[in-house]
């Protein structure tokens, strides 16, 4: 998901506290594995195990500043994490990523190169894309009465009916729906234009029951009519299509991607680049993706994947669709104006 664009990835479920790892526990038959909370099958992680008799430890974190913050802090433990493509051009930036040269491998050959998108890792020397998703709506059509296309529908709907929804705590992916609304980019640090999306969600907030992340099952309950969250809420939909629904806004909607990096300081490389090596195989990342209901760069993957995943528009965007999603970027110090704006966010009655 800050920044925390890949929030809660993506299922929304509540991540698991992540482990400290003390001094010394690294051995050449581990690997330290630091993920996203719930953002991998742990069968995947039990093949690799019994495939390469290497021990896996999975911690895990709740955001791109946590993983950050814990790694720049001085923890040595872990070999591998999960940046968002912002998150893994700031790493870039301070020397924190090893060079794996996994574009070398002949595993590569099946990653779409459209996921190549760090700017510090243009032919994939570095890192392997892992997986990507959309942030749009998750409704209630039992709720809301019909099917909604997009946000300009949902709180037309929800004022009609005096209906709530909820929106993510995430400053920029809520400010986003906010510039987008308004024809501008989500990485825009204009003041004028972040004004602008402020604004347009101060005006929707009479509708707003919480910004949260815990949303998944007030829409399944029907206590509210929608929620803005992840594409891994699929899963919900599949449980229950006769009540549940998921929209890419027809507005536009960002987009999330996570990368597989390995750390400078990760104490078993070899293991590590092993791991990037394991996770190009089709079969892998088809394993990982029927849990996880996100999309997967690796291209003959996507025909592994049980059908009704396989063929989701909402996991697996037409190019249409790709056109009107954006990716978040580092701002660097136009970040300070991203904060101002959502302090009068959430500040506002």
């Amino acid at each position: 998901m800050t920044i925390f664009n890949g929030t809660m990835r993506r299922l929304g479920l509540v991540a698991l506290s992540a482990l400290m790892l003390p001094a010394g526990s690294a051995f050449a038959d581990e690997l330290n594995i630091y993920n996203w909370g719930e953002y991998i099958n742990p069968a995947v992680l039990k093949t690799f195990e019994e495939e390469t008799k290497i021990k896996v430890n999975l911690s895990t974190y709740s955001s791109n500043e946590e993983m950050l913050a814990k790694i720049q802090g001085g923890a040595t433990g872990y070999d591998i994490v999960f940046p968002s493509v912002h998150m893994h051009d700031i790493m870039s930036k301070l020397d924190l990523i090893e060079k794996t040269d996994i574009n070398t491998y002949e595993g590569f050959k099946n990653i779409d190169p459209t996921f190549l998108r760090a700017k510090s890792d243009p032919n994939g020397e570095y890192c392997l894309p892992y997986a990507f998703g959309t942030v749009g709506i998750l409704y209630n059509r039992k709720v809301l009465g019909k099917d909604i296309t997009g946000w300009k529908d949902l709180i037309e709907t929800a004022k009609a009916k005096d209906l709530k929804f909820t929106l993510l705590d995430d400053m920029r992916e809520v400010l986003g729906v906010g510039l987008m609304l308004n024809g501008h980019t989500v990485n825009s640090t204009d003041p004028a234009e972040l004004q602008q999306a402020a604004d347009t969600v101060i005006a929707m907030k009479s509708q707003v029951a919480a910004f949260t992340y815990d949303s998944r099952p007030m829409v399944a309950s029907g206590d509210v009519a929608a929620a803005h969250f992840f594409v891994g809420a699929m899963i919900d939909v599949f449980g229950k299509p006769e009540d549940l629904g998921y929209v890419i806004p027809e507005e536009g909607a960002t987009m999330y991607q996570e990368d597989m990096c390995v750390l400078k300081s990760a104490p078993n490389k070899d293991n590590a680049i092993k791991f990037l090596q394991f996770y190009t195989r089709p079969e892998i990342a088809a394993l990982n993706v029927s849990q996880q209901t996100n999309g997967t760069a690796n291209v003959p993957a996507r025909q592994l994947t049980p059908e009704n995943i396989k063929n989701s528009k909402e996991i697996n965007p037409t190019d249409e669709t790709m056109k009107r999603l954006q990716i978040f970027e580092d701002i660097g110090a136009g970040l300070r104006q991203v904060d101002r704006a959502w302090t009068k966010v959430k500040t506002a009655q």
